[in-house]
């Protein structure tokens, strides 16, 4: 994932406080967890640890002793859309939370505490699209970045840049880089001078079963043998492989219909 952090230690990597904005962590809510925790470790390499139970059972994925993502336990009677739910950094995320109500959005869980890791609120843009809220209690634990199996990058999908980018730009204080194309409307966020995620306007090739929404990008070695891999594990690809700016990249979804991408980037 492209993070506005500080510097890196000896290990490649970055260990201070993520800055306001910035992505720091996914999680996916789901109705099987056994199953689902199958299906990343087979994809992935993942292996699981017991995370705290704000809202019900939930794990850590880890690859190389690093937190890479979380899952949780969603309840029988919650009928929500399965997706990746990317976590933005804050500073006082009961401050950003009514920042996301001042500027048209929703607060749709919280602000609450997740145990003695943090403080978080789950919210919506202007256009729907769902998105974490995440504080860090104390000094974060560093995540492991620009490895096969973790989080690279986040990207809005919505109707048309110029309706959201203000509501984000305001909220986290991003600095925009418009990507000049004929035929594309983008939106780079910028922290600090660094990309941190992107705002795809994609019109009415929105799902309409879906609407906006953010998507997580993870990286891998090869995306035809990651995509294989899905669809031996009874997921689905869903977009085949194209050729990006951050790479190759084939959509697909798990088992339980959570879509994400992958991609191979260049070393």
């Amino acid at each position: 994932m492209t993070e506005a952090r500080g510097p890196a230690g000896q290990d490649g990597t970055p260990h201070d406080r993520h800055a306001p904005g910035t992505p720091c962590r996914v999680s996916l809510m789901v109705h099987g967890m056994a199953a689902t925790q199958e299906f990343y470790r087979a994809l992935f390499g993942w292996e699981f640890r017991p995370g705290p139970r704000h809202l019900g059972p939930y794990v850590r994925g880890v690859l190389k002793n690093h937190e890479v993502a979380g899952i949780g336990q969603l309840p029988p009677d919650r009928h929500l859309p399965i997706a990746w739910t990317p976590y933005l950094a804050s500073d006082d995320v009961d401050a950003t939370a009514e920042a996301v109500r001042s500027c048209g959005g929703t607060v749709g869980v919280g602000p609450l505490d997740a145990g003695e890791a943090g403080r978080l609120a789950i919210v919506c843009d202007p256009m729907g699209a769902v998105f974490g809220v995440w504080q860090a209690a104390g000094r974060p634990v560093a995540g492991l970045t620009g490895r096969p199996g973790t989080p690279v990058w986040n990207e809005l999908l919505t109707y048309d840049t110029e309706s959201v980018a203000k509501f984000y730009q305001t909220v986290f204080g991003y600095e925009e880089e418009p990507v000049v194309s004929a035929d594309a409307d983008y939106v780079t966020l910028h922290i600090q001078g660094r990309p941190v995620a992107g705002i795809h306007g994609v019109g009415h090739a929105l799902p309409r079963d879906r609407g906006p929404h953010w998507m997580t990008y993870f990286q891998v070695a090869d995306i035809e043998v990651a995509a294989a891999r899905v669809t031996g594990l009874g997921g689905h690809v869903v977009r085949p492989a194209c050729h990006t700016a951050l790479g190759p990249v084939v959509t697909v979804t798990d088992p339980e219909g959570a879509t994400f991408s992958v991609v191979s980037r260049p070393g």
